[in-house]
């Protein structure tokens, strides 16, 4: 198991900012690839960015490409979502993935989830 943990949503207005954290306690979050996803009330799990093992590739959906970051700190067994320009479709409970052999965009091959953290974006 890896006990992953989210923090940073809450509720912003459009145009805002948000930080999300995801940390992990007990594991070396350096052995996996890490991705964010999230879901909207309705819909289904919907990718959002990953990011390799040492931080070198990253990869992004197309809806939040130029406004979204991913990043880690190994040192510190943490990623980071930082999201900007934030819309009200945005707006969803975002989980963080963790897998040690997988690196992409499919939710389903991620091992690992942390509880998600929920993110309001008002109009």
């Amino acid at each position: 198991q890896v006990p992953l943990v989210e923090s940073g949503g809450g509720l912003v207005q459009a145009g805002g900012s948000l930080r999300l954290s995801c940390a992990a306690s007990g594991r070396t979050l350096s052995s996996y690839a890490m991705g964010w996803v999230r879901q909207a009330p309705g819909k289904e799990r919907e990718f959002v960015a990953a990011i390799s093992w040492s931080g070198a590739r990253t990869s992004y959906a197309d809806s939040v490409k130029g406004r979204f970051t991913i990043s880690r700190d190994n040192a510190k067994n943490t990623v980071y979502l930082q999201m900007n320009s934030l819309k009200p479709e945005d707006t969803a409970v975002y989980y963080c993935g963790a897998d040690p052999v997988y690196y992409g965009s499919s939710p389903n091959e991620y091992d690992y989830w942390g509880q998600g953290t929920q993110v309001t974006v008002s109009s």
